[in-house]
Parts: structure tokens; sequence; C-alpha cells
């Protein structure tokens, strides 16, 4: 049983996700919490959340260590997205080193249902290959990391939604950009699939609400999704919910215990 955290302090949060912003606004209620969210500066204009926040990795394992141990931090929430699995597994080394405890936010996968026409990839190379050699439009929903992997299969039209513009000439000879910041919503996912003509989709599986229209649409359409597995990463505490972090940290959220 994890302990209720002392008076003022102080929590690290590993961000990036929808799930790490509803947390740091839960946790920015709560007087006793001094956290800060911690983005790995993907995204060129993360959203200022309404608690402290750094931008940029630590340095590996060591450097994240030493900064658990220079900012005192008591408890540690990795709240990243379910494909930044290096930076979780070095969380579970600097966190074993540096005494600190450990939680995941972390959402359930996505699942299957009727309707669904899913190809299950187990990473981003078997989903380049999935394609096929016929040409295709493709709708890359993974994000701008990794599309240089897409490039040995030049025959394809490509669709990418990017939440920055690119700084540079995209890695494919023939793509389509859309910039974008979600959550996304069905009828505009239906619309977009409908309006690029998109014949199968290639997604992570992130899992959670923020990006799931994509998959809905694809069902509705009747599109092939290519679903990529999550990669695996070391065993750790998990909790799916806001609710349950913050129960682990000692602050019990639930209305009927808060007088709502």
């Amino acid at each position: 049983m994890t302990l209720p955290l002392p008076h003022r302090s102080r929590v690290l949060i590993l961000g990036g996700t929808a799930d790490a912003s509803a947390l740091a606004r839960t946790i920015a209620a709560e007087p006793n919490i001094d956290a800060v969210l911690s983005f790995a500066g993907r995204t060129d204009q993360p959203k200022p959340p309404p608690i402290p926040f750094r931008v940029g990795g630590f340095g590996g394992i060591s450097g994240l260590a030493d900064y658990l141990r220079a900012e005192r931090i008591k408890r540690v929430v990795d709240a990243t997205h379910p494909f930044a699995a290096q930076m979780s597994r070095h969380t579970v080394i600097a966190c074993a080193e540096a005494g600190v405890p450990l939680l995941a936010l972390e959402r359930p996968a996505w699942q299957a249902v009727a309707g669904d026409r899913w190809v299950d990839v187990e990473d981003l190379d078997q989903a380049v290959s999935a394609l096929g050699a016929a040409p295709r439009r493709v709708f890359l929903g993974i994000g701008r990391q990794n599309l240089e992997l897409f490039a040995s299969q030049p025959q394809h039209a490509y669709l990418v939604r990017l939440v920055d513009p690119p700084r540079g000439p995209l890695p494919l000879p023939n793509v389509e950009v859309v910039i974008a910041r979600g959550p996304f919503d069905l009828a505009g996912d239906r619309a977009l699939l409908r309006a690029h003509r998109t014949e199968i989709v290639v997604a992570k599986n992130a899992g959670g609400d923020a990006a799931v229209a994509k998959i809905t649409a694809a069902r509705e359409l009747g599109l092939p999704v290519i679903m990529v597995k999550r990669p695996a990463v070391p065993d750790r505490h998990c909790v799916a919910t806001v609710s349950e972090v913050m129960a682990w940290l000692g602050h019990d959220t639930a209305p009927e215990n808060r007088g709502v």
C-alpha cells in the first residue's frame, strides 16, 4: 500500500498525452501536491498546463535519476504515449536507482469489434510490408515519427496528419499533409478519409478517446486498418484513470468523498 504524500511533496508527471493533461488539471486543484509536467518536446508549442512544466529530455537514465534526486521528487507518474517505450523503460530503471515510487497511467488498448477489418502487426516495419506492392491511398495515422520507414514504399499516395507544420520536406515522395490538433471527432475523420479517397489506414494502437475517431470512421467506411501493436516495456504498476492516480497519491477525487 502506498502512503499518502507528505505536505507539498513533489511529483513528476511525464506527459505528452490527453491523460497527462487531465491529470495536471486535477492536480492543479490539490494544494498539497507540488507537481511538474515534463513534455518530450516533440510538439513545437504544447498547450501550457495549469501546473509548472518543462520541455525536453533528461539525458538518459542517469540524467533522469539525477533530476529526481536534485529536485527531490517523491513520486513519478508515467503518462507518456504508449509508444514512447524508450522513455518508459528509462523511467523504470531511473526510479529504481533513485528510490522513487513509479506509477504508469496507461490507457487500455483498442480492441477490434464487429465490422473492423484490422491487420494486426508487431511493429512499424511489418506495417510497411503489410501495405503491399500495389499502389494505394494510405492514411498514416502515426504522427511525424518514423515516416521515413514508409519511404521504401514510394508507390503509395500518403496522407499524414501532423500537429505542427513540418520544418522541411517529409521523407515521402507522394504525400499530402493536414495540420490539426486533437482530439478528433468521428464526423471530421469520416469526412477526411472520404475527401482523400483513402483506401487503407495505418494506426498505432494508442487506445483512449483522443484519436479513436479514425478507427471508428474506417470501420464505418469499410476500410482496412493496419494496427500496430504496442511495444513492450518492463513490468510496472499501472492504472487506467486519473482518479486511480490521485488515490495512489493519497487524494481521493470521487465526488461522494468531496461533498459534491
